[in-house]
C-alpha cells in the first residue's frame, strides 16, 4: 500500500517539482502547472494522463482508478491509494510530471536518469 507521504516524497523528489496547497489540497506542480493532487483525507491522488492512458487505467483496474470528477474528459484519473500498487503509483507520478514539465527540463532528467 502507498501513502499520502510515498505520494509526496515521489512528487516532490522530480525536478523542479513544489508542493502547494489549492483548493483545500495538496496540488503537486512543475513551473505552475499540475500534475499531480492528493486528497489526504480520502486517500486519493489525481494523476495527470491521456485519455487514452484514462481508459486503459480504468479497465484495467476500476478498484484503484476512475475518471477524475470535473477534470477526468482531460485524462485526469483518481487514484484510490488504498488499491493501487506502489510501485505503478510512483511510475503514473512520474509519467504525470513528464506530460507537464518543460521539454528541456524532461530530457535533462532523462540524460541523469540514465547515468
Amino acid at each position: 500500500m502507498i501513502n499520502s507521504d510515498d505520494v509526496r516524497k515521489a512528487a516532490l523528489s522530480l525536478p523542479e517539482a513544489e508542493e502547494r496547497l489549492t483548493w483545500g489540497e495538496a496540488t503537486f506542480r512543475v513551473r505552475d502547472k499540475i500534475f499531480c493532487t492528493l486528497s489526504e483525507a480520502s486517500g486519493q491522488a489525481g494523476i495527470k494522463a491521456s485519455l487514452d492512458e484514462q481508459a486503459a487505467l480504468v479497465a484495467l483496474d476500476p478498484q484503484s482508478f476512475s475518471v477524475a470528477h470535473y477534470v477526468g474528459r482531460f485524462g485526469w484519473v483518481s487514484v484510490d491509494l488504498t488499491f493501487v500498487d506502489p510501485d505503478d503509483m510512483v511510475d503514473l507520478i512520474i509519467e504525470a510530471w513528464r506530460k507537464t514539465a518543460p521539454k528541456r527540463l524532461v530530457a535533462t532528467f532523462d540524460a541523469a536518469e540514465k547515468g
